[in-house]
Parts: structure tokens; C-alpha cells; sequence
């Protein structure tokens, strides 16, 4: 095994790093801009939540599961 496996990966992860900081700033500042010219509301962006996300549109499920005959 060569001597500088561990410094290439590191070198490596430093590059991805520094690559999503590079993404992050961008994003950052297009919504900054975005903002100033008013195409964004100021704030984090609050979407509405869905009740199928949550996992409550569920409750047709033990209305059918009793609706089952019972073995015994």
C-alpha cells in the first residue's frame, strides 16, 4: 500500500468539501439576489405540509382491517 493513500483521500474529501461550500455559496447568493429584485419572499421557505408526507391518510386502513373476517 502506498505511503500516501491517506493523504489522497484526504486531499479527496477537502476537494468534495470545498466543491459543496463552492455549491452552497452560489445558492446563497442567487437567493440573495433573487431577493433584492423581489422574485423571493425574505425567510426560509415554509412549504404547507402534506398530510400523505406525514403518513396521515392512513386511516382507511383500520376500518379495513376490521372489516375482515376474525379466524376462530
Amino acid at each position: 500500500m502506498p505511503e500516501s493513500f491517506g493523504k489522497r483521500r484526504r486531499r479527496d474529501v477537502k476537494a468534495k468539501k470545498a466543491a459543496a461550500r463552492e455549491d452552497r455559496r452560489r445558492a446563497r447568493a442567487k437567493r440573495q439576489a433573487d431577493r433584492a429584485a423581489g422574485l423571493l419572499e425574505a425567510g426560509p421557505p415554509i412549504a404547507p405540509a402534506e398530510p400523505a408526507a406525514l403518513g396521515l391518510l392512513e386511516q382507511d386502513e383500520p376500518a379495513a382491517e376490521s372489516a375482515e373476517p376474525e379466524a376462530g
